[in-house]
């Protein structure tokens, strides 16, 4: 038998090398590479032989009847909502986040909702007692729920005792990046071992059918951490986001085969845990008294939800020879665009001077069409004029100071008015056929350039300023 050889695997992309180096060339990454023993055989024994006779593979036609896909809620809407409407069967989900973020609270009060309503449900921690658990749960009013805990790493012992017909329906595994196969002599957390052991786990769910919830730890550039495959693997990916600054937490999918991608669901970290925010827009603008200049209320959308909320934008006089541009909550390079478009298209002068740009209640906002409302807050503060209190702004910003239509105006708008604003600034759509006015009680200000902006908001027509009273 050939003796086998040692391998240096990357810990950040996975690549494999025969001698070990200081720098990965597939991900430029330095001292990533880590020496990792071989694979001799199939980890942990979980593989079942069918024997060595190959087997045709039956196709289907692609027409055809199907049932809906089963679900499991929870009762926690927010979090059955990013799932795609509950948890499928049989599924395997992937949840990240920073340290702290709540996590591990937020999973502990999902199998504790599914496990009063009936559902057996068990919570595996590695990095944690059981002890540990206890309080916490004890901490979150949740000490009388019907939970199984355990407290192991070895993904052998564990799929031994899930493989039989009385295992739990919903299985969290807290973290991944704790779990070990034996037949790999590489340590817990390294791409080998994650790989298997997220492998073995994904495929004992699939033939047991029951749901799988995976704890991932992310690098310090906010990406799960492990090999890339790790998200491949599994059907959904939820990620945890959230300033510690600030109690709203963010559960963002970023991948899920049953439901929509983008589909955020919001919660405030309690005293008690993670609770619901029902109507996120109106807790993101609760904070806002009167009308100052430089903010605008930005109508957006996450997923298939509408969220308002606030920009802040500051423009001040620099004392360096290099001014600052700062951003919270946006790209900085599309701050850079929507500020060359101004002084370009517009007339506007920024030089000289430092611009801050924030997105209030730790938000982050990924869509183009915050252009326009990005752009309404900077010329806001630019000349010192407030944006009314009750007037709304979406539209994508061109280079040539065009705007444009974005997707989803209606349920923007419709949400807007809603929530009680008058006025909304927007792309001209006159030229759109087929358009229903779904807010009738919303005064819309069409533009068709980003001199229109200009000119509503810093001066020369102030039609609209004129509807409100406090300016």
């Amino acid at each position: 038998m050939a003796k086998l050889q040692t391998r240096y695997v990357c810990q950040s992309c996975g690549a494999s090398y025969s001698k070990w180096t200081g720098r990965c060339d597939a991900c430029e990454e330095w001292n990533s590479v880590v020496e990792e023993a071989p694979r001799d055989s199939v980890p942990g024994g979980l593989k079942r032989s069918s024997g060595n006779r190959a087997r045709r593979v039956q196709f289907q036609p692609l027409q055809g009847s199907s049932e809906p896909l089963p679900r499991r809620t929870s009762g926690i809407a927010e979090f059955d909502r990013v799932c795609g409407g509950g948890l499928v069967p049989g599924s395997a989900v992937l949840i990240g986040g920073d340290p702290g973020i709540g996590k591990s609270t937020l999973l502990l009060q999902v199998v504790a909702a599914l496990a009063r309503s009936g559902t057996s449900a068990a919570y595996v921690s590695g990095e944690e007692a059981i002890d540990q658990i206890r309080l916490r749960a004890s901490r979150l009013g949740l000490a009388d729920s019907p939970v199984d805990l355990a407290s192991a790493t070895s993904v052998g012992d564990i799929a031994d005792s899930l493989d039989s017909a009385d295992a739990p329906v919903i299985v969290v595994i807290d973290s991944i990046q704790t779990m070990f196969v034996e037949n790999l002599d590489s340590a817990p957390g390294t791409v080998s071992q994650v790989r298997a052991s997220a492998q073995a786990l994904i495929r004992l769910a699939k033939e047991r059918g029951f749901t799988l919830l995976l704890v991932g730890h992310v690098t310090k550039e906010g990406v799960i951490a492990g090999p890339k495959v790790l998200e491949h693997m599994v059907d959904a990916v939820l990620t945890f986001e959230g300033e510690r600054g600030h109690q709203f937490r963010i559960l963002r999918a970023t991948k899920n085969r049953f439901g929509a991608t983008d589909e955020i669901g919001v919660f405030e970290m309690t005293d008690r845990g993670l609770e619901e925010v029902a109507n996120p827009s109106a807790l993101f603008l609760a904070d806002r008294q009167h009308a100052v200049s430089g903010a605008a209320v930005f109508a957006g959308m996450e997923g298939t939800r509408p969220l308002l909320v606030e920009l802040q934008a500051l423009v001040s006089n620099s004392p360096l020879g290099t001014p600052r541009r700062a951003v919270v909550g946006w790209d900085g390079n599309r701050l850079s665009m929507v500020l060359a478009v101004l002084e370009t298209r517009c007339g506007l002068s920024f030089a000289g001077k430092d611009v801050y740009l924030n997105v209030a209640g730790g938000l982050k906002v990924n869509e183009p069409a915050a252009d326009l409302a990005v752009a309404a807050a900077l010329v806001s503060a630019l000349s010192d004029r407030p944006v009314p209190m009750d007037c709304v702004v979406f539209g994508e910003i061109g280079l040539s100071g065009e705007i444009r239509v974005v997707g989803q105006s209606e349920a923007r708008l419709k949400e807007a008015e809603k929530l009680g604003f008058a006025s909304a600034i927007l792309p001209d759509q006159r030229q759109r056929r087929g358009g229903r006015n779904v807010a009738p009680g919303l005064q819309r200000k069409p533009c068709e350039h980003l001199r229109d902006l200009v000119a509503i908001v810093a001066g020369g027509p102030r039609d609209l300023a004129d509807s409100d009273s406090e300016l």
